[in-house]
């Protein structure tokens, strides 16, 4: 039997997981590792955070998934890696053992180390964070109908999809207040984004940046370009340029970083922190062990930390593994571009395929709404999110998932 651990349960580690499942090879055992009872699906998470989804509707058990593709499963925190022993160490003094091993346990939260932003801000890169900021802006709109004079202002730090689409989200919330707090004028709360580039989106054509920025214009954000962000504090963010802003609730959408813990892991690491690997993705100096999406990064060919590098990389790192495991040589990874798209709002999406063909509008926002269901984990989760999704935008006025207020520190 040989034995095959994937650490992290994410968009690179269940691509692998599949890619080892459908392999001819059955003499390859595959243990998934990861902290969370479940798979997480971070593209939506922040409509979970604006309460037009319900947090399952964005997250698979990982024992069904392993379940149906023939997998272990293993819940637990890993500690280390015994590369000369072949182990993976878990928080609770066990160990795993491999004969190969894919590490694929993603990235976390990049604050740039602005002084406040970890303590004040609230970040939307996993499930109890996207709980948390629905909780919290639900507690500021609740606040704001009990102090009429007052102004809540809600400043998002980043402008790349996540940011963008926070940003346009919280924006046509404005328009549903009236329903749930009919004494409130919408134009109470307001809506910063901040951005430090000179752009939106920047990944995209400058004809889709531009389309980005009136419509979030057009729904009433304030768009702060070419600014970065030097504090933020418990109700404000100061600017690079001296601005300071107040802010009920501030969130960071700015970026990801590697889990500074995956440094004791004893593995080589490059710029940002990502695993230094080869073009199959074997790790730099290590024949078994593999690393791929937000956490790795060959040197010579880093790829961009999105979904579809981490399915891509996932399936080409199982692949390889059975290579090995039949005698034959890995081969070197090629991506191959999908394209890329982004929601603003109801209405109005980019989509930017390789061909160069570039869409906006109502087409873009339906190949967004239809892709996004279609890769969610669970016919009940794509129908639920279906049914969540349609009242969001198609039933007027539209109506809030909401949970427990959260009071502010």
């Amino acid at each position: 039997m040989t034995d095959v651990v994937i650490i992290g349960a994410g968009f690179g580690g269940l691509s692998a997981a599949r890619a080892l499942a459908e392999a001819p090879d059955p003499s390859l055992q595959v243990t998934l590792i990861d902290r969370h009872v479940y798979s997480t699906f971070q593209p939506l998470l922040y409509q979970v955070a604006t309460g037009g989804l319900n947090p399952g509707d964005v997250a698979y058990p990982i024992r069904s998934f392993a379940r149906h593709h023939g997998v272990r499963y293993r819940h637990g925190r890993v500690q280390g890696i015994d590369a000369e022993g072949r182990r993976v160490l878990l928080a609770d003094g066990s160990s795993v053992p491999y004969d190969y091993l894919v590490v694929a346990v993603g990235a976390d939260v990049n604050y740039f180390g602005v002084p406040g932003a970890a303590e004040h801000a609230v970040a939307l890169y996993t499930r109890a964070e996207a709980i948390d900021l629905r909780d919290a802006l639900m507690g500021a709109l609740e606040r704001l109908a009990s102090s009429p004079s007052r102004q809540a202002t809600v400043v998002v730090v980043g402008g790349g999809p996540t940011g963008v689409e926070m940003a346009g989200t919280l924006a046509e919330l404005r328009s549903a207040l009236q329903s749930a707090f009919p004494s409130e004028d919408p134009a109470s709360v307001r809506v910063v984004l901040v951005e430090q580039t000179p752009q939106l989106l920047g990944p995209f054509a400058a004809r889709l940046r531009s389309y980005a920025l009136r419509q979030l214009e057009r729904r009433g954000v304030d768009v702060r370009l070419s600014t970065g962000i030097t504090e933020v504090g418990p109700d404000h963010v100061r600017l690079s340029d001296g601005t300071e802003l107040p802010a009920q609730l501030t969130v960071w959408a700015a970026g990801v970083a590697v889990d500074p813990s995956v440094s004791a892991w004893g593995l080589p690491q490059g710029p940002g922190g990502r695993i230094r690997t080869g073009p199959d993705f074997r790790v730099d100096g290590q024949e078994r062990i593999f690393a791929v999406g937000d956490v790795a990064a060959d040197p010579d060919r880093p790829l961009a930390q999105l979904a579809q590098p981490a399915i891509q990389a996932g399936r080409h790192a199982g692949r390889q593994i059975a290579r090995l495991v039949s005698g034959r040589d890995t081969e070197p990874f090629t991506y191959h571009d999908k394209g890329i798209m982004a929601t603003i709002g109801r209405r109005a999406a980019v989509v930017q395929l390789p061909t160069g063909v570039q869409v906006t509008g109502t087409p873009a926002w339906l190949a967004w709404l239809a892709l996004h269901i279609v890769l969610l984990l669970g016919g009940r989760n794509r129908a639920s999110a279906l049914l969540n999704l349609s009242a969001r935008y198609l039933v007027w006025p539209a109506s809030l998932i909401v949970g427990d207020i959260r009071d502010p520190d």
